[in-house]
């Protein structure tokens, strides 16, 4: 990571990341216009976007190794903007934030429409504070919308076969987001507890063709809708310096999918994916921290997987204070 002011007016962000393959990938690359008066703050370039609670965190300060299930079906892990981001802070005693954004839309739940101009919109407002010394919070609302041509995936049909489909048409998702902070005094460097949660919905229209490649020789397209929902609910407690311990439990919900023609072929999922983690982390300086998690996830049916993660973190150099 690099970050720096550029000058009196602006101040600049890199995050590259390398991965086993040996590629490198851009994180986030952008700008930040630091000049203008009351608590505005636009941003331009590629970055995580402000959506719920834990989509704008780098990975490295999650409390848990994997994002949460929600994450992983609504925003394919994390959602990154390409575009252009303002946000507003009201001058209130309570905190009171605003923010809007539009990119091109080209990461899921969007795909890339090989053309310029506006591809995806998104909305929130963030807002939290103070009870007494020892508690805070922060709750928020978010909306994303973006289309979505021809993006493909794969699904098995009701023979049996891994079928491949393409969805083009519009998806709309809604976030809410909470989270509560308790330190003894204030003081957490001792003891501290947090609790969050975020709570996911989405609703998706459009055309859907099935065997879109034609390896089935069924292709087919018809008119699709989808209603769906997904939320996680987690709490970390470091019960004395240095050590922490937390658990997760995430679930999805398939909603009600209406096919049209294709329902031929295709079945209305009726499985609820659902996993409950539990870590337990040493924290020993703020460069560094070792986790053991422990998961059982039911995501297939008929399938339980029990996982065992061992996850080490190394920070080297300068880095900014972490978000709230």
């Amino acid at each position: 990571g690099i970050s720096a002011n550029v000058d009196d007016k602006f101040a600049g962000n890199l995050i590259v990341s390398l991965t086993p393959e040996n590629t490198v990938s851009v994180e986030e690359a952008y700008g930040i216009v630091t000049a203008l008066p009351d608590g505005l703050t636009p941003k331009f370039g590629r970055f995580f976007s402000g959506l719920g609670y834990l989509n704008e965190q780098h990975q490295h300060v999650w409390d848990f190794i994997d994002a949460p299930l929600a994450y992983q079906v609504f925003l394919g892990g994390q959602y990154t903007n390409d575009g252009l981001q303002l946000k507003w802070i009201a001058p209130t005693d309570q905190f009171l934030e605003f923010g809007a954004e539009v990119g091109n839309g080209a990461n899921f739940p969007g795909s890339d429409r090989n053309k310029n101009g506006i591809g995806d919109a998104t909305v929130y407002v963030h807002t939290g504070g103070d009870i007494g010394t020892s508690n805070s919070w922060r709750a928020g609302l978010s909306y994303l919308q973006t289309r979505a041509p021809d993006r493909e995936y794969s699904q098995f049909d009701a023979a049996g076969n891994n079928a491949q489909l393409g969805f083009d048409g519009s998806s709309h998702l809604a976030v809410a987001d909470f989270v509560w902070k308790y330190a003894p005094n204030g003081n957490a460097q001792d003891t501290n507890f947090k609790m969050q949660g975020e709570y996911f919905f989405r609703r998706e229209r459009g055309d859907l063709t099935y065997d879109r490649d034609g390896a089935l020789g069924l292709t087919q397209t018809s008119a699709y809708a989808s209603r769906q929902q997904g939320w996680y609910l987690q709490g970390v407690y470091q019960f004395m310096p240095y050590w922490r311990v937390g658990a997760r439990y995430d679930r999805l919900d398939p909603g009600s999918i209406d096919y049209g023609a294709n329902a031929t072929y295709l079945a209305e999922p009726f499985f609820h994916p659902q996993r409950s983690s539990l870590m337990f982390d040493w924290t020993p300086s703020e460069f560094s921290r070792i986790r053991l998690q422990l998961a059982q996830s039911k995501v297939r049916p008929d399938v339980t997987d029990n996982e065992v993660f061992i996850q080490y973190i190394l920070t080297m150099g300068a880095h900014g204070a972490h978000r709230y």
